[in-house]
């Protein structure tokens, strides 16, 4: 964001994950012209906790934010409540929120599902008698749809190459995931990572899977460096669809 700052009247592509709407006057002010690739389902999200944040903040309520601290998309959707929302990462977080005061939830679109119903439970459980308790399921169904599909995948091979940016929030969670249907899973973030000590004991069978915004041709550099590896010939190690 200093580089950012800096610019004036120069071209700038927002990533999927979104951005905060003080950035966005800045832009204007700095005649910035912007490619804005925000993911719709964020964009929506960002406009239902702007909404909801002029809603309950005239009655001292509170917006909270199911996520990681310092994600773009978290930083994006805290800047919707002019940087007054509380982030939940840790169950330690819960205690920032005053449960005598109205709440109303949401949750990073990659986030786990588990998670935040077993996040409402909690909420709902310390609420005071009387005090508006509202959540919003944010969570992005294209991560969640593929958690049953992902689990079937990882138990049909002997060793999972799960790939994904080691940064990536819904690669975290589906690796997660991939593991609960196969305990031997491995997360790589590149070709360079893989070894041939990865591959003992050798096994019959090897699947590639990865997260959501993982692109194919990233999938097919690891299954070329695994053949390389293993000296097979071009033909396909299984990825999932």
């Amino acid at each position: 964001y200093d580089t950012f700052r800096q610019l004036e009247g120069k071209r700038v592509l927002f990533r999927a994950h979104g951005e905060a709407p003080a950035i966005y006057q800045l832009a204007r002010e700095r005649n910035i012209e912007l490619v804005d690739a925000t993911c719709p389902v964020v964009l929506a999200l960002q406009k239902k906790v702007r909404k909801k944040y002029l809603e309950i903040a005239p009655l001292g309520g509170q917006i909270v934010i199911y996520g990681k601290k310092g994600h773009a998309e978290v930083n994006g959707l805290v800047g919707q409540t002019d940087g007054e929302a509380i982030i939940v990462q840790h169950p330690e977080d819960i205690e920032l929120i005053d449960f005598s005061r109205p709440v109303a939830l949401f949750s990073q679109t990659t986030q786990s599902l588990k998670g935040f119903h077993e996040l409402i439970e909690t909420l709902q459980s310390r609420m005071h008698e009387g005090v508006s308790f509202d959540f919003q399921d944010s969570i992005c169904r294209q991560v969640s749809n593929r958690i049953p599909h992902i689990q079937e995948f990882a138990s049909q091979h002997e060793l999972i190459f799960f790939v994904a940016g080691a940064k990536s929030s819904n690669g975290k969670v589906l690796f997660n995931y991939c593991q609960q249907g196969n305990q031997r899973s491995i997360f790589v973030s590149s070709p360079d990572e893989l070894s041939l000590s990865m591959l003992s004991p050798l096994p019959k069978s090897i699947g590639i899977c990865g997260a959501t915004s993982t692109p194919r041709w990233q999938m097919e550099e690891v299954a070329n460096r695994l053949r390389e590896l293993l000296g097979f010939p071009q033909e396909a190690i299984p990825s999932e669809a």
